[in-house]
Formats: structure tokens, sequence, C-alpha cells
């Protein structure tokens, strides 16, 4: 071999080319040579080995280069027609893009048109108003418009002009009702005698005919005073006053502005003390504490038409309520928000925009009803000539009713309705405490609105505080009793196979479903103060272990084989894990593993006793054993000795 070859010339050099013995060059090169040659033949004979494999090689490489000349012209032509098919589907793309800019342009176009109409319909509304002199209904609306549409699309610079001009017609507004006020006390004034001649007239007849009727029918006598007291009011104001109610329905609605408020309403009393003042020449002298009476008996029946009308409503703000948080975008709709309810959170107040208010959208509506409410029962009875403390008395005593009997009802029935579900009642909870917080509010309202302190020895409270504690009591109950029945529904698909050779190595799978099903509840428990979350959670541990003693514990349940046994135990170490996890925070140490505990001392004792019923099993077998074998042997032992 070559190797070996190059090992001896090598051995053969370092011996002999050194030495000084005659002829070591020539024998050193003739070693040499007998190398080459032989590495000439080792390399020939490679050669030879691999030729034929290189000539293969070069033959498929010339078949090759045609199939590779045919695939480079097919991928050419390929490219070209891709190309110029691809040219179309660019030139559609394109237009698809253009299309689609469009659209988004007309989209937004209609979105601002969406957003600027209500305005210029509120404008037109506002000039309809002035038009037909109703002047304080277009106070409202200039309100509205001022408060509610303008901001939203303030950066328009038609809205700007319209900004503008709303102080001018509201100096125009009250110039005129200046007017209209000096020229109304005028003819008041001007026909107070046929007034009162034309009132004494009609009071006479109906006192004539209500003796006449009263001989026919006693009973309704007391109905019939009411009715001819009204009319003798209807037509009072029937021939007079009828402009000044008039201005009345329009004053129900909101004024625009407190100063043109305060003004007209002061105007109004020196207008109604005016009126009430008799003429010199008139001093009657007739008692009139019948007809106030009357008008008290009148209010009652008053607050209760109120209160049924509230009823109403409160119904359908509840209806109507998604029973989510309030979504806020920017500052401005922020501001609409607590400008009508006085929420104040610093926390949130920190958080950057889009962000949520706790209450859902019912609770402002709630507080601006309770509002309204107040408005419309101060509004009779300011008109009685009671004193500023008596009327915050009876406005105190009304809101009380309205909160304590009427809410309270509303929020009762809306609690038991089937379709608010468990994360509704949270956010009721929720409401309620927002409410009831924003109680003092209203008591503040009332006291500006009378202008009497709170701090008033005589001022009545509002006690409906307990309305919105009951409310949540309830609905706590309710979601004790939704959540323990949501666990009865997950139990009632267990399917056991209590004869099971073994378990299957994991979980019953309605348990997991369950065990999801609280933790995703719990989560939105969060928001609920502390005690509620936790008392939901460990009553529905409790409920759930107790659900799974009865299913255990079953009277029908005959047999229970160790594979049932070993299922069982992995369903109750799931539970266990899931109390472990802290579903709820705030429990201390291993509150919440106790719920399981009688469980599992039951689940251990029935596993003890199978194995203690084995046992015996096998010792009753072993002592059969025993005893054949003995009679074996001593039968053995018989036949041997006759034998």
């Amino acid at each position: 071999m070559p190797f070996e070859v190059v090992r001896e010339t090598e051995s053969f050099v370092s011996v002999s080319v050194y030495d000084d013995q005659p002829n070591a060059h020539q024998r050193f090169m003739e070693k040499l040579d007998a190398c080459i040659r032989n590495h000439d033949r080792e390399i020939e004979k490679m050669c030879n080995f691999h030729h034929q494999g290189f000539v293969d090689a070069i033959t498929e490489l010339l078949k090759v280069r045609a199939d590779a000349e045919k695939l480079k012209v097919q991928v050419t032509d390929t490219n070209r027609r891709l190309q110029d098919a691809g040219k179309e589907v660019i030139a559609q793309t394109e237009e698809i893009i253009r299309c689609r800019v469009q659209q988004r342009n007309i989209t937004t176009v209609v979105e601002k048109l969406q957003l600027c109409l209500p305005v210029l319909e509120m404008y037109s509304k506002l000039k309809e108003q002035m038009k037909v002199k109703r002047y304080y209904s277009a106070l409202k609306t200039m309100e509205q418009l001022e408060n509610l549409y303008l901001p939203r699309v303030s950066q328009y610079r038609f809205c700007q002009i319209m900004i503008e001009n709303l102080p001018k017609l509201r100096e125009e507004i009250k110039e005129i009702s200046m007017s209209d006020l000096k020229d109304f006390l005028e003819s008041i004034r001007k026909h107070s005698d046929r007034i009162g001649e034309t009132a004494m007239k009609q009071a006479q007849q109906e006192k004539t005919f209500s003796t006449t009727l009263q001989k026919h029918n006693n009973v309704n006598y007391g109905r019939n005073m009411h009715l001819g007291r009204s009319k003798i009011l209807d037509s009072k104001n029937e021939m007079t006053l009828k402009r000044t109610f008039e201005e009345d329905d329009d004053h129900d609605e909101e004024g625009d502005g407190e100063i043109f408020e305060n003004y007209y309403r002061k105007q109004r009393r020196k207008q109604a003390r005016l009126v009430l003042q008799p003429q010199s020449s008139m001093g009657y002298g007739f008692p009139v504490n019948r007809l106030f009476d009357l008008l008290f008996e009148i209010r009652d029946q008053y607050n209760e038409t109120l209160l049924k009308k509230w009823s109403g409503l409160f119904r359908d703000i509840f209806e109507a309520d998604n029973y989510s948080p309030i979504p806020v975008a920017n500052e401005e709709e922020y501001k609409i928000v607590i400008s009508k309810f006085p929420f104040q959170d610093s926390e949130l107040d920190k958080q950057s925009f889009p962000k949520k208010l706790p209450m859902s959208q019912s609770v402002p509506q709630i507080y601006i009803q309770v509002k309204e409410f107040i408005y419309a029962s101060l509004k009779f009875s300011e008109s009685l000539h009671r004193s500023s403390t008596e009327i915050d008395d009876m406005l105190r005593k009304s809101t009380n009713l309205l909160l304590t009997r009427t809410l309270s009802s509303c929020l009762q029935n809306l609690i038991k309705k089937p379709h608010i579900g468990l994360t509704e009642l949270v956010q009721i909870i929720i409401n309620t405490t927002h409410l009831e917080l924003a109680c003092k509010y209203l008591e503040d309202f009332i006291s500006n609105i009378t202008n009497i302190s709170q701090v008033t020895v005589h001022t009545a409270r509002l006690y409906g505080l307990s309305t919105f504690k009951d409310a949540r009591h309830a609905a706590e109950g309710e979601i004790y009793t939704k959540l323990n029945q949501k666990i009865d529904e997950f139990i009632q698909i267990a399917d056991y196979d209590w004869t099971m050779s073994e378990s299957d190595g994991r979980a019953s799978g309605y348990l997991m479903d369950l065990i999801n099903f609280l933790r995703s509840t719990f989560q939105v428990f969060t928001h609920l103060p502390g005690k509620v979350a936790q008392t939901a959670c460990m009553s529905a541990c409790q409920h759930l272990s107790t659900s799974l003693m009865q299913m255990l514990l079953d009277t029908e349940l005959k047999q229970i084989s160790m594979g049932a046994i070993q299922q069982f135990n992995l369903d109750v170490i799931q539970c266990e894990l899931f109390a472990s996890s802290e579903p709820v925070p705030g429990f201390q140490g291993d509150t919440l593993q106790l719920a399981f505990i009688d469980l599992r001392q039951v689940r251990h004792y029935k596993k003890n006793n199978i194995f203690a019923q084995f046992r015996k099993n096998d010792r009753d077998k072993q002592k059969l054993i025993e005893t054949v074998v003995k009679q074996l042997r001593s039968l053995v032992n018989g036949m041997s000795q006759h034998t």
C-alpha cells in the first residue's frame, strides 16, 4: 500500500541518506523511483475505478442542460403571463382602494352630519319657539344647545356663530318678558272688578246647586263641593289667569339662566301679591280655613298621583338600563355625566381617557327624576301660602315617600325579575351605593330651594337611605340564591358510574366547568364590597360541599367501587384546590378550605370501610380454605387407616 511505501521510504531516508556508506544516494533514488511508480499505479487504479461514474455524470449533465433550457423558457413565459395578469389585478386593487377611501370619507361625512343635524334641529326649534313667543321653552332649548349639543360640534364655524347669537337672544327674551309682565300686571288691576264679580256669581250658583243635590244624595255632597270650588278656580283662571297658567306650563320646563329664573320668580310673587291684595273697598272677612283644608287634601292626592307617575318612570329607567359601567371617551362626556349626578373619585380622575364610571346609566337618570319630583311637589306647595319651613318639611316628607315607598318597591321588584342575573345584581349593588351617597346632595338641593338650613332643629332628614340598604341586602341574598341554583344545575348533570373499575385519572368534566364558572363569576365580584364577595364565595363552597355530600350519602346508592371512590376523590381535590387558590381575596388562612372538611372526612370514612370490607372478605376466604384443608386431611388419614 502507498502509506507503507512512504513509511519505508522515510525509514530508508532517515537511515541511509545521511550515512556515509557508498552508493547510499543511488539506493535512495532507486527506492524513490519505486515509490513513485507505486503511487502512479494507485492513481491509475483509482481513476479507472471512478472513470465510468465521471462519464455518467457528464452524460446526465448534458441531458439536464436541455431540460434546463426548456425550464428556463417555461419560467420566462410563466413570468411574462403572470406580469400581464398582475397588471389587471393591480389596476383593480387600486380601484378598490380608491373606492374604500371614498366610502370611508362618505361614512365620515355622514357621521359628522348626524352629529350636526341635532344642533341644527335644536336651533331651528329655538327660532320657531321665539317666533310663536314660547320664550320659556326657548330658554330650555337654548340651555340644551349650550350644555349638550354645541360642545360636541364646537369646532365648526356655524356653531361659533350660534354661540355668539345665543346671549343676544337671551337678552331679547328678558326684555320681552319684562314687558309682558308689566302688561300683565296692569291688565290684572284693570279687570279685577270683573273677575271678582264673575267669581261671586258662580260661587252662589254652585252653592244653590250643591244644596239641591245634597237632598238627593248626601254621600256625594263633599265631592260636589270639591268640584264646585274647583270650577270657581277654573273660572277665574279661564277669564283672567289663563295666560298666567300658560306661562306656568312653560315655566315647568327648567329656565335657562339662574339670573332670569330668579327674576321671573320674584316678579311672579309680586304679581300674586298684587292679585290677592283687595282694594280698600273690598276687606270681606269670610273665613277660608275650610278652603285651605281642602287644598291640603288636594295636595295629598296630588302627591299620590306624582308617586304613581314616578313609579312608572323608575320602571322605565330600570328596564332601559344595560347594567354596565358608564363609558366616557373624553373630558366633555365626563363633564356631561357629572353635571347630572354628583360623582367624585380621586383615583378615577387620575386615569386617562377613555375610562368607565362604576355606576350604570340608570343612576344619573334616577337622580334627575328625584329632583324633578321635588320640583313638581314644590310647584303645588308654594301656592299654599305656607312658611318656608313648612314647605321645606313638606318637600322632605314627599321625597322620603318617593324613596322609601316608590323607589324601594321598584328596586325590590327589579331584583326579583328572572332576567336579572349575577352581573346585573352586582351592578345594582354598586348603583344603590352611589345613590345612597347622593342623598346628602338631595338634602342640599331642597335646602337651596327653600332657603332653610339643614342645621335647623325642625328640619326633617331624608331617611330614604334605608331604601338603598334594603335593596342591597335583597340583591346580596338574590346573588347567594342564584349562585346556589347555578351550582345545582351543574350538579344535576353529574353522572357518576359508582361501579367503575378504575377512575379516569382526572376530575369530572361537570365539576371543572362548575369551577371555571365560579372563578369567572368571582372575578366580577371584585367591584363588590369585600364582605359581600367573601360571603358569596363561602356560601357557594358550602353549598357545593353539601351537594356533593348528599350525592355520596344518597340512600339509593347501594354499592360503590374503589374506582368510583378514586374518581370522587379527584373531584374533591379540585374543589379544595379551588378553595386554596383564593378566588376572592380577604380570607384568613384556610378558612375557605374548611367548607370541604366534612366532605373530606366522609370520603375517608367510606373509603376505609371499603378497605375493611375487603380485608374481612379475605379473612373469611382464608378461614374457608383452612376448614377445607382440615377436612381433606382428615379424609385422607381415614382412607389410609382403612387401607
